[in-house]
């Protein structure tokens, strides 16, 4: 005989750090995905902590109706439901809370940034074949499951409009029992295409990839498979980013921020922390997003990324933009070597950028350093407090964070933190 599930009747009090709604249950939180605060509801009890709606007896004040009709299905988007307001300052609050934990004095915390509905320049899809046909779009919530998407408010529209015609061409290259992920970039001289999970060896499927280029006017289509570098299958014209008057061409799956939007939010907030500095290091620098505009405002910079093809994307573009002098590029994995103390004594300031993973060991190094001015870009505010906490225990104070909403409805957050030795 099955057991029946626990039914509970249940209130939402908050919203965890994943967007989902948080209730009680004898003295213990219960996460329960697409319900807010001030809902009230019947849950099926599926663990310990976690549970899913299946009646809704009341919605709370904070509720509006979602713009996308794929929400509640796919994994993108875990907030559109939510009161503008109340989501601006769930998401400020993400920041103060992290910092708390780590019992980081919290600065002064601006206005947040935010980033327009259509402003997502880079995608990345996932595809997976289904018999003869191929489902194409983002993945549900902790599924391997993907979500058909036939429009995405969040993305650039240009993008969204290359699902259609990309589905049918990955229904003819694409191998049985495999699964790609179409990463989408919006350049400023077109798409750009990078098809994770696939070879095109034989002369026909690169002659398709070719005709679809061309079909649909892309700038550049690469394959990537494992860890082998990517292979450019067609290129129209050299993919470009314009990072305040210089010209990047980024290689295929480069680090590139989510939006130009966000990006110029993070610019402008990294400047203004750095005043008047004109020795400048840029660790986990990408392409030069933060260094070339640096580097071209009179700035020496020395630009320092773990990724080759970045750094010779970004070197060739400091070249070509005529400030070649004011960038130095240095290729070096700052998580395993890391910047030293001595190293670092002759910068005025550093700025650092890493991944989600945040900068553990920089951060030691630049806590043990003279550096008078040290800005953090993050994505990730657990591991920006981590690092924060290092900087402070070395005898920085962090002085101001700027929120940067770049990841639209999703529970992610940027900040960009500006610290001061003293």
């Amino acid at each position: 005989m099955t057991s029946q599930p626990d039914i509970v009747d249940l209130t939402i009090e908050s919203l965890a750090d994943q967007g989902d709604g948080v209730g009680t249950v004898a003295g213990k939180p219960v996460f329960v995905p697409l319900t807010l605060p001030g809902d009230r509801i019947d849950a099926v009890r599926v663990s310990a902590t976690h549970a899913r709606a299946t009646v809704w007896h009341a919605y709370g004040p904070n509720r509006r109706e979602p713009p996308c009709a794929h929400f509640g299905r796919c994994g993108g988007c875990a907030l559109q439901h939510l009161d503008p307001q109340v989501y601006r300052d769930w998401k400020i609050a993400r920041i103060t809370t992290a910092l708390a934990r780590r019992h980081v004095q919290t600065p002064v915390i601006g206005p947040l940034a935010e980033t327009p509905p259509g402003g997502r320049r880079r995608v990345s899809f996932a595809a997976r074949r289904i018999g003869r046909a191929v489902e194409i779009g983002f993945h549900e919530r902790q599924s391997h499951a993907i979500v058909t998407v036939e429009r995405c408010p969040v993305a650039d529209p240009a993008i969204v409009a290359l699902l259609d015609p990309l589905q049918l061409l990955l229904a003819e290259i694409m191998p049985a029992k495999r699964t790609v992920d179409a990463i989408v970039t919006a350049s400023e001289r077109g798409l750009d295409l990078l098809l994770d999970g696939i070879t095109a060896a034989e002369r026909a499927k690169r002659e398709k990839l070719a005709a679809f280029a061309d079909r649909h006017d892309l700038a550049r289509i690469a394959l990537r498979f494992g860890t082998a570098a990517p292979d450019i299958v067609a290129i129209r014209r050299a993919p470009r980013c314009d990072f305040e008057g210089v010209q990047v061409e980024p290689p295929p799956g480069a680090f590139l921020q989510a939006s130009l939007a966000g990006e110029r939010a993070i610019r402008a907030a990294v400047r203004g922390a750095l005043g008047g500095a004109r020795r400048i290091a840029d660790l986990y620098a990408g392409c030069g997003t933060i260094a070339l505009p640096l580097a071209r405002s009179g700035a020496h910079v020395h630009a320092v990324e773990g990724a080759r093809d970045q750094c010779d994307a970004l070197l060739r573009a400091a070249r070509g933009g005529g400030i070649g002098p004011q960038v130095t590029v240095e290729t070096r994995d700052l998580a395993r070597r890391p910047l030293l103390a001595d190293e670092l004594k002759r910068f005025d300031a550093v700025v650092f950028d890493p991944p989600r993973d945040g900068a553990a060991a920089q951060a030691e190094k630049l806590a043990q350093s003279k550096v008078r001015t040290i800005v953090g870009v993050s994505c990730n505010p657990a591991t920006f407090a981590r690092d924060a906490a290092t900087l402070a225990a070395g005898g920085y104070t962090l002085r101001s964070v700027t929120p940067i909403d770049q990841f639209l409805w999703s529970p992610h957050v940027e900040l960009v933190g500006a610290f001061a030795r003293g």
